[in-house]
């Protein structure tokens, strides 16, 4: 790696991921991980990644998905960890050194403008780590000039809001929270690479072949019951940024509410919520 390697273009989200967003997440690793790890297996198969393979995690928050690709790397390969956030890396680290996954490493960046050692990996991937660039095909193409030629990307995305059992449960809140702020299909935010069409267009506009869509699900653990679910739904990022602009009086409210909503998800010890990704593959043949 070389050059600036805390060149920032993306300045609001670097702003919330060394906040209050970072260290929830990196103080919530393991809820965030029982929640999204259902979309591992499709994410790494689809990387085909190989012993003694170099493999690129973008987004990779606590590296739960960078230390699996260091396992199926092997010992003459690696995976490199790229993220926004201080606080996560500081976690990813420690878990790493914690699990004795000697050959992942992690290192603070903007992926759309971060100096990469050119054509030195063979897969980048992601899991829910990009889908708020500023200017994805930037992103994407510097991403390219990471990889050798043949190498593959894999990322997953958030797709169709309305599959989303989370947000389908916060949309019970409409008349009380302002929901709004999430993107929409092509424009910055969550769900801007949820649509298949435009988001193959980015990959193929960034310079990379064959890009394909997959739509795929995977079930969540978000807590052991609505109530708990509930309160760190609001508490993290999404519900944060809409608990802020109601009045206090009626926060409690929607907690009750969402709560309530919540309440049909529950199993014995478990609350699982549905959640539904596109997963975007595409490969650098040049």
């Amino acid at each position: 790696m070389h050059g600036n390697t805390h060149a920032i273009a993306n300045t609001a989200q670097a702003q919330a991921w060394n906040g209050y967003e970072g260290a929830h997440w990196a103080t919530h690793q393991d809820r965030w991980n029982a929640i999204n790890s259902g979309f591992d297996e499709p994410l790494l198969a689809a990387a085909a990644i190989a012993p003694g393979d170099r493999v690129l995690d973008i987004g990779c928050g606590g590296g739960a998905t960078t230390r699996l690709a260091a396992h199926r790397a092997g010992g003459h390969g690696s995976a490199l960890g790229l993220d926004l956030s201080a606080p996560v890396l500081e976690r990813a680290r420690a878990l790493a050194d914690e699990q004795a996954v000697s050959n992942a490493s992690f290192v603070q960046g903007d992926a759309q403008v971060h100096s990469f050692d050119p054509g030195v990996f063979s897969a980048a991937i992601s899991r829910f780590g990009c889908m708020f660039f500023d200017d994805p095909v930037a992103a994407f193409a510097n991403v390219r000039s990471a990889l050798r030629p043949g190498g593959t990307v894999a990322f997953l995305s958030a797709a169709a809001p309305g599959d989303n059992d989370w947000l389908k449960a916060l949309g019970a809140l409409d008349g009380i929270l302002p929901m709004r702020g999430f993107g929409a299909p092509g424009e910055p935010g969550m769900f801007s690479l949820a649509e298949p069409g435009p988001a193959i267009a980015t990959l193929t506009a960034a310079g990379f072949q064959d890009a394909r869509a997959e739509r795929v699900e995977a079930y969540g653990t978000w807590g052991r019951d609505a109530g708990e679910a509930a309160r760190f739904l609001l508490e993290s990022g999404p519900g944060r940024h809409l608990i802020a602009q109601i009045a206090p009086e009626d926060r409690e409210r929607a907690l009750t509410l969402l709560t309530e909503r919540l309440r049909p998800y529950e199993q014995p010890g478990a609350l699982r919520l549905r959640s539904v990704g596109l997963l975007l593959t595409a490969t650098r043949t040049d």
